[in-house]
This record gives structure tokens, sequence and C-alpha cells, in this order.
């Protein structure tokens, strides 16, 4: 009796699953700006369209958020895939992260969006950009001034951390109303407010 010889079958070829079009998706793993070759659609026109599941693993944002910023007019899909999704050019992604920087700026979305409707509604190129060089000129002098104030609360943190290393030398049977007192800190120390404001 002959034993059946085993017949090893071809593997099926990997197929990478698509990422998905979903509204609750956030893609963080961003390795460069532009995405790899591999991330362009098969149905996108000329390799130049992203899906929206795309441009947020570039961009870090939820797909969610990209609707939002769709809805209000930040970015717009230039085509449908034939499967009905979101096609959007590439430079969306720049648009986005524009976005983003004016949100770190303390615009609120519809400021961004007012700021680009004025931007693109205007008759003069030169007018244009002067609103915009004004506003972020604006902006500069914003950030310089919460600069300084960072910088001052940083001071006060640390004087407060060393007045507080004094106290982990305190006996523990004290109690608390006695730090308005105490007799551990030298007498030309004051008390930084950080923590004279819990006494």
């Amino acid at each position: 009796m002959t034993t059946p010889t085993k017949t090893r079958l071809p593997l099926a070829p990997l197929v990478r699953a698509p990422v998905l079009d979903t509204e609750d998706v956030l893609v963080t793993d961003v390795p460069s700006l532009l995405p790899p070759p591999s991330l362009f659609r098969e149905d996108a026109s000329a390799g130049e369209e992203l899906r929206v599941g795309d441009v947020a693993r570039i961009t870090g944002k939820t797909v969610r958020a990209l609707h939002l910023y769709e809805e209000l007019g930040l970015v717009e899909p230039t085509l449908r895939s034939k499967g009905g999704f979101r096609l959007y050019h590439r430079d969306a992604v720049r648009r986005v992260q524009w976005v983003t920087r004016l949100q770190d700026m303390g615009l609120s979305l519809p400021e961004i969006r007012d700021v680009l409707r004025a931007f693109q509604a205007s008759d003069s190129a030169p007018g244009a950009m002067q609103r915009v060089h004004e506003l972020y000129r604006r902006k500069v002098e914003e950030t310089r001034l919460q600069i300084a104030k960072l910088r001052g609360l940083l001071g006060e943190l640390d004087e407060s951390l060393a007045y507080l290393e004094t106290c982990t030398t305190c006996e523990p049977e004290r109690v608390v109303s006695a730090c308005s007192a105490c007799d551990r800190h030298d007498c030309d120390t004051h008390t930084p407010v950080l923590v004279a404001g819990l006494q």
C-alpha cells in the first residue's frame, strides 16, 4: 500500500487591509510628512488623491475631525472613489496642518474659517496677505506675553519646591495649622504665594 504524497498548496498573496473610513479612528503613527506609495489607493486618479483615513494617518487627526473641517469648508474632497469614499488631494494635508497651527495660536475653528474665507474672497493679493500679516503680528505679541507669564510661573514653582523641601524634615505629629508659624524656615525667607495660599 503506497502512502499518498502530500501536495503543498501555494499560499494566497498577503493583502493589506484598507484604512477604514470610520468616524472614531485616531491615527498618530506618523513616520513622515507624506505617506509612502503603498498608502495611495488604486482607485485614486493618477495617484494624487488620499482617502480620509490616509489624511488622518498623516496629520494625526481623527476622521471625525476631518469631517468637521469639511463641514466648515476648511478642507474639501476633490472627488469620490467608485466605492463612495471621499478622496482628497495631497494639498489637504498642508491645509490640515495649517488649521492645527492656527488652533495652537488660540484661534477657534469658526475663526479659522473666517480667516480663510476673507483671504479667498479678497480682490487684492497684497491686501489679503496684509491681513494675514496683521493677524500673525498680533499673535506674536500675545505669544511673547504668554511666554513671559509662563517664565514667571516657572520661577514661582521652583521657589515653592525649594521651600517645600524643608517641609519633608518636619515631625509627622505636627498639624497643618502649625504651618503658618513654621520655625524651620529662615526668618528672612518669605513664604511663596503658591504655598502661602494654602495656609
